[in-house]
């Protein structure tokens, strides 16, 4: 384990490590600095949990030790720290936006998985970017399980206290106590804003009325202003399908925000749109080609991965507000 100045990050519930095994594999070393019961509970929940699921965006659980006052996870090495340290421009540069829509997309199929292939479902409840974990490729993973709770097949929802970090909690589920997989939908809304504006969730910096980013980015978007909030370094005004598919991501996040869950989509939905939205960019790509393309030649491009993700989409209603 290396040396703690040299932490991964730090947490509220612990300090994440770099490790380096014995056959020269790194990992990441969680180790926790809480005793009390209820921090047990959520270690050995996230233990089960993890256990139990198998995605390629899922954080693996590589070992645990619970013994003599310690609690110690050890997970798969992601070398590249959090979305939220990038967005925050805390480690390395601005990523492209086609590397964030894929962080997004891949990180809504991760929750879909929870919510819909796994029985009893899986709702994560504390969704957010400093739990999206990058590896050497930037491909993403959802991390965290401790505060995440089984659903119900025959109920839409489960009672429980609510838990969660400040911004991204579903405000229903704060008032009713009902968790549903809704309430992942709401917090994953707040982290589609974050990707879009690199805005801080909670900035108390920002005029009272926008302390809070799902109030400031809904009444913005409400408005047509949504140009008002994006992060400039995307600089969308310089590539149209950049800007067409920000503010089809803007859309999707407004709709994830509804006060009312069964107004939201889920998560399947979401990841479905998405994965439309980053396709429609090689749409895109394909039809500038073959423009640029000389006077009465055929169009003619690589088919090798092309003509396969091209395939299902819709074109029409990818030029839908475009």
């Amino acid at each position: 384990m290396v040396p703690p100045e040299e932490d991964i990050r730090t947490g509220a519930f612990g300090t994440v490590y770099a490790g380096n095994l014995h056959n020269d594999e790194w990992v990441s070393i969680k180790k926790i600095n809480y005793r009390d019961a209820n921090g047990v509970d959520q270690v050995m929940n996230e233990i089960k949990l993890l256990s139990s699921v198998s995605h390629p965006n899922l954080v693996r659980l590589l070992g645990c030790c619970i013994e003599e006052g310690e609690q110690i996870l050890v997970y798969e090495y992601m070398p590249n720290g959090t979305l939220s340290q990038h967005l925050g421009r805390e480690r390395g540069g601005v990523l492209p936006w086609t590397t964030q829509l894929t962080i997004a997309t891949e990180n809504a199929n991760a929750i879909a998985y929870l919510h819909s292939a796994i029985d009893p479902p899986i709702y994560h409840r504390d969704v957010k970017s400093s739990n999206i974990l990058l590896d050497y490729s930037f491909q993403s993973k959802v991390a965290d399980f401790g505060l995440s709770r089984l659903g119900m097949t025959e109920n839409s929802h489960i009672s429980t206290a609510p838990q969660g970090t400040p911004g991204y909690v579903d405000p229903q589920y704060h008032q009713n106590f009902h968790l549903s997989d809704k309430s992942d939908a709401y917090s994953f809304g707040v982290v589609l804003l974050e990707i879009i504006t690199a805005k801080k969730v909670v900035d108390f910096a920002r005029p009272q009325s926008e302390i809070n980013l799902a109030a400031l980015a809904v009444d913005r978007i409400r408005r047509g202003g949504v140009d008002e909030i994006i992060d400039p370094f995307l600089e969308p005004h310089r590539d149209a399908w950049t800007l067409y598919s920000v503010h089809k991501v803007a859309e999707l996040a407004f709709r994830c925000l509804a006060f009312h869950s069964d107004m939201r989509p889920t998560m399947m939905e979401v990841a479905e749109e998405l994965e439309h939205i980053r396709r429609s960019g090689w749409a895109t790509m394909e039809e500038t080609i073959c423009m640029a393309s000389s006077v009465g030649s055929a169009c003619s491009l690589p088919r090798n991965g092309i003509e396969k993700s091209l395939s299902s989409i819709n074109f029409e209603r990818a030029g839908q507000g475009s």
